[in-house]
């Protein structure tokens, strides 16, 4: 298991194995954040709100139970007001 931390820990997760390929949970603290990408991502909200802008895009508002897809080799932001926890599934070529 990996642990991942970023942005001055407020941003952390661990890594596993799914039979469906390598994913992170994790948590987001308060705040804004931009993250880049190299492969496909799959999104997933646990717990709480995150507003998310992808490339070419406008803001939008993720809940508890929904997802968004990052496209690969791509920069994207997120905000939250509080805390967030996500599942983040990588989908590899």
């Amino acid at each position: 298991m990996k642990h991942n931390s970023y942005f001055d820990g407020k941003v952390q997760s661990l890594a596993l194995g799914t039979p469906a390929g390598p994913a992170t949970v994790g948590v987001i603290e308060p705040g804004k954040y931009s993250f880049g990408t190299d492969c496909e991502e799959h999104m997933h909200v646990v717990a709480g709100t995150l507003q998310a802008k992808l490339p070419g895009g406008e803001w939008k508002s993720y809940s508890q139970g929904q997802f968004f897809i990052v496209p690969p080799q791509v920069k994207f932001e997120v905000e939250a007001s509080g805390d967030v926890a996500y599942l983040c599934s990588y989908k590899r070529q």
